[in-house]
């Protein structure tokens, strides 16, 4: 059967309709910034000429904007925190010798037996040792022995001078990357001592309140962070007319730390939270010194 003209046009509009739907060929080169293709320049064929041989072809290279970044990234060393502890204490060790170093400078010095912390120990490292931040300068493996010497500001903050051969002593290696902060941030620099003035047992738990210098009772406050013979604690309660701060300790806790072993009348170290000595600098700066009375 003979088809029409006009169903002939009928016929191909319809075809030409269907093609120009259908969605246009990817692009044989990609886009630039400008949104334009790519050219090859005119002396360059994508078909190899009859004399060439596949060696000699030199291989398209696109723009360094397309090519994948081949560059690996950079690997930074982390360095291990010399400084900066957690006041959760490692181990109890005990002092062995306290008394002067024997140098010609008249130093002094304190050895430490001790097991923990001396895993990994070189010299230079710093030891916590009551909540002081001191560096040992010897040690010996063989009998279990580290080295720290105490300088003239250590012993006027710190109650390590007035210990003994023979008393124990809280320990903690300096924190690590890797090291959880159980406690809070200790630095290791003693404020100052204070004194126990009470020791309550409640349950199996224990009540210990401390008196401090006024200066030091304005960075106290409850609920807030505090390092006592380098044990992270909370503080319960302050009593700004006493000049005194209690908090409490659980049995797990006395097992491990030094203060559970003192008695009243005892000294202990005082570390308190650096955060209040910044803002407290920041708002002198700022409005006075009337901030700090």
């Amino acid at each position: 059967m003979a088809i029409s003209s006009a169903a002939q046009l009928h016929l191909f509009l319809s075809k030409q309709i269907q093609f120009s739907r259908l969605p246009p060929p990817p692009p044989l080169f990609p886009l630039n910034a400008c949104g334009r293709h790519f050219s090859l320049p005119s002396s360059l064929s994508l078909k190899p000429k009859p004399s060439s041989s596949p060696a000699s072809l030199k291989p398209f290279l696109l723009p360094r904007s397309f090519r994948p970044n081949t560059l690996k990234p950079y690997a930074s060393r982390s360095a291990t925190i010399t400084s900066l502890f957690t006041g959760i204490v490692e181990e109890m060790g005990r002092i062995e010798r306290l008394g002067p170093s024997g140098d010609a400078d008249g130093g002094f010095e304190m050895r430490i037996s001790a097991s923990n912390v001396l895993g990994g120990v070189q010299l230079g490292d710093s030891i916590a040792v009551n909540g002081t931040c001191l560096t040992v300068s010897d040690f010996d493996l063989a009998t279990s022995t580290f080295t720290v010497g105490l300088a003239p500001e250590t012993l006027r903050r710190t109650d390590l001078g007035e210990l003994a051969p023979g008393c124990p002593v809280n320990l903690e290696r300096a924190v690590q990357p890797v090291s959880r902060m159980g406690g809070h941030f200790v630095q290791g620099h003693v404020d100052g001592t204070g004194e126990i003035v009470s020791l309550v047992p409640e349950g199996d738990s224990l009540w210990v309140k401390v008196r401090v210098a006024p200066e030091l009772m304005r960075y106290i406050v409850p609920k807030g962070f505090i390092a006592v013979d380098g044990t992270s604690l909370t503080v319960v309660g302050v009593y700004e007319e006493e000049s005194c701060f209690d908090f409490m300790m659980v049995a797990y806790t006395q097992q491990k730390v030094v203060i559970a072993l003192k008695e009243v009348g005892d000294k202990v170290n005082l570390e308190v939270d650096i955060l209040g000595k910044y803002v407290e600098k920041l708002l002198s700066s700022r409005f006075g010194n009337g901030v700090s009375s």
